[in-house]
């Protein structure tokens, strides 16, 4: 079959990403944009796709030793080699390059007139330490595994409602979701071995895996409540110091995310807590190799939580919603699941996977009168995760 049609056929396949207007936007705008994301999340798909828009343009894929020795060189006689000829430029898994945030710099400061995308599966930060040199110069953007409001662009409502246990066994990365259930255990237990804290190992020099494997899936059992590292410590045998700085590093590889408690400093409330959440709950089940369905699982409310949360995230994220997200919860355990803080307002959600309704806690209402107060179901979820139109 002619190339051409393949690439057709596989365009037609893919999931326009929300962020990418706004890509396109700030590369006119003259700025380096940096795109963030896990591994296998479709950020090489969606600058290939950026990259179709321009006759003149160069990918480089930084895992290959050889593109990654010679930008990490910093001078302009190689630099020119890689970049004059060219209107675009694509550094993907740029967090390779030694000191990127200085090479960036160069190419900006040096070849006026560039436009320059450089993906990351781990923050630069990780990499190099220090991302100074990209001050005033770069936009960063954060890529998810697809969100439910991109799924929706080739399914309808009804459909997608269907099949919310799925998504929520499985996960939303591009490559497995299209997949048979099959092929989807399998292509999620590779990532999860082989990918999940490839970066850590390399840039923080982490020897023992096995360490950081265990101590992912033990967060895995733990989605929904609150995490103690000196617990986790004392389970894994490891300094309570180390624990921290492990689930530092998987926050900055983009395979988890923790919510802080909210406090006003009130006497009854927990101020010093938090929680732990998967960027993909796919990934999450592979570690503890569960994919049963959410009906004869113990843990449905705990992954429906994470689900509702992550998309929520997700949602303010693709449209530069400027919000903080926390949890509330008081000594004598009333509790609100997620907590927003947005354009001076509170809004309070509670996630159920059944019919319940709870009533707002009244503490939460006497205290703070003007927030709103939301419980979030089967029935009305998708209102919650899409922007209106």
């Amino acid at each position: 079959m002619n190339l051409d049609i393949v690439i057709t056929k596989f365009i037609k396949k893919m999931y326009n990403r929300i962020i990418q207007k706004d890509v396109e936007d700030w590369l006119n705008k003259g700025k380096i944009v940096v795109i963030y994301g896990a591994r296998q999340v479709g950020k090489t798909t969606l600058v290939q796709q950026i990259m179709k828009k321009y006759e003149k343009s160069k990918y480089y894929n930084c895992d290959f030793f050889s593109v990654k020795e010679e930008f990490s060189k910093s001078e302009i006689i190689s630099l020119t080699n890689l970049v004059n000829d060219y209107d675009l430029i694509v550094l993907d898994e740029a967090q390779r390059v030694k000191n990127i945030g200085l090479v960036l710099k160069i190419i900006y400061d040096n070849f006026p007139g560039k436009k320059i995308i450089a993906t990351g599966s781990s923050s630069f930060e990780l990499a190099n330490k220090i991302k100074e040199p990209l001050t005033g110069r770069a936009i960063e953007f954060h890529l998810n595994p697809l969100s439910v409001e991109e799924l929706l662009q080739k399914q309808d409502k009804l459909n997608l409602k269907t099949s919310i246990s799925e998504i929520i066994r499985f996960g939303t990365y591009p490559d497995v979701y299209a997949k048979n259930e099959q092929d989807k255990i399998i292509l999620l237990q590779n990532i999860s071995e082989k990918y999940l804290y490839q970066d850590i190992l390399e840039f923080e020099n982490i020897k023992k895996s096995d360490q950081l494997f265990k101590l992912l899936q033990l967060l895995a059992l733990q989605i929904g409540s609150e995490v103690s590292f000196e617990e986790l410590a004392n389970k894994l045998q490891m300094n309570k110091l180390t624990v921290e700085k492990y689930i530092n590093l998987l926050e900055k590889t983009f395979v988890i995310f923790s919510l802080r408690s909210f406090s006003r400093n009130l006497r009854k409330e927990i101020s010093k807590s938090r929680k732990i959440f998967f960027y993909d709950l796919g990934i999450r089940n592979a570690l503890i190799n569960n994919f049963n369905d959410l009906e004869i699982r113990d843990d449905r409310g705990a992954l429906w939580e994470n689900f509702c949360i992550l998309e929520r995230k997700k949602r303010n994220i693709n449209h530069n919603i400027f919000a903080n997200l926390y949890f509330w919860r008081t000594y004598d355990q009333k509790e609100i699941d997620l907590v927003e803080e947005r354009d001076g307002k509170l809004f309070g959600f509670e996630f159920k996977w059944g019919k319940s309704k709870n009533k707002e806690p009244k503490l939460w209402k006497q205290t703070y009168q003007d927030a709103e107060f939301q419980i979030i179901n089967q029935d009305n979820f998708l209102d919650f995760f899409v922007m209106d139109k």
